[in-house]
């Protein structure tokens, strides 16, 4: 459903941006004195170096407090802003200044146009949902996070390739042997899962997608599941009975789960996976004049004819 912006009364925005890059620092600094004429109170995102004439925020829990996080930089800075939130119900407005831009639509050039029109509340608030995933390691949860794109299971650097069992609600889907898995949300559908032959899901789509990278098997397929239900991927070397797939060798300290690009912990036979919808949504703003089939041309060349 379609919701407007409301900046409202809270005059407080905090930059994310990537430090790497001399033109994201410094758009960081003149956007900041642009918001500061304009009242408004303006803050670096944490584990940053603070913008000159900002206040560094030290904890991502101050987050909350702001009215609207504004990215400088590309997808990658997208999601790291994204995780600092971890399903906080404050708005993400993206400034494109890497490469393909996805989730950062908005070019350097319109950065200040685009801006005034979220401040007069112009801008649309687009939900997007999340996934929460959970490593249980000897029925323990060892990590809890949140995923805006995607849950990559990946074989390690020297490893072979790697057996997984996928369960939904309990009952046993597949066993697959691979490098990894992807499981993405419909946001996180047009990249790595992409990249791997997996299909685009609208984001309006309740739904996941597992794509089995580099699978050793024609039948091996994307398939996608209701986001209302929960999966769970486990680490095996022994296989299921019946299955028609070989046993490797153990499959102990051979694989890693990666968050949205940031490799999380190394995985082990025995330890599972758990795959639910977040029950916090992620919001982002959007400019009404545009919508998710002009990101596809745009951005993926969707349609195009070589």
């Amino acid at each position: 459903m379609k919701k407007r912006f409301v900046i409202g009364d809270k005059h407080r925005i905090a930059l994310v941006y990537r430090p790497d890059t001399a033109p994201a620092v410094n758009l960081a600094k003149t956007l900041a004195q642009w918001l500061k004429e304009r009242n408004y109170k303006v803050f670096t995102a944490p584990e940053q170096k603070p913008i000159q004439g900002t206040v560094g925020l030290k904890r991502r829990s101050a987050l909350e407090g702001m009215g609207l996080v504004i990215v400088l930089g590309g997808d990658g800075t997208y999601l790291r802003a994204a995780q600092m939130l971890q399903g906080k119900c404050v708005p993400i407005l993206g400034v494109n200044l890497g490469s393909l831009g996805f989730l950062t639509p908005i070019r350097a050039e319109e950065l200040f146009s685009t801006v005034e029109q979220a401040l007069q509340n112009k801008m649309e608030l687009m939900p997007r949902s999340m996934i929460q995933v959970q490593l249980l390691r000897n029925g323990k949860v060892k990590h809890d996070l949140m995923a805006l794109n995607d849950v990559v299971i990946e074989r390690g650097s020297l490893s072979q390739l790697i057996n997984i069992s996928i369960y939904c609600e309990k009952m046993l889907v597949s066993e697959i042997k691979a490098d990894g898995l992807i499981i993405a949300s419909p946001t996180g559908s047009t990249a790595y899962n992409l990249a791997a032959g997996g299909p685009i899901l609208h984001p309006a789509v309740r739904s996941f997608v597992v794509t089995p990278i580099a699978a050793h098997s024609l039948t091996s397929r994307p398939l996608i599941f209701p986001d209302d239900i929960q999966l769970n991927f486990k680490l095996v070397g022994k296989l299921h009975p019946g299955s028609s797939l070989k046993r490797t060798r153990s499959t102990q300290d051979q694989a890693h789960f990666v968050v949205d690009g940031v490799k999380v912990d190394q995985i082990s036979e025995g330890d599972q996976l758990v795959i639910r919808r977040s029950k916090m949504d992620h919001f982002m703003l959007r400019d009404p004049r545009q919508n998710y089939f002009h990101l596809l041309r745009e951005k993926l060349k969707f349609g195009d004819r070589a």
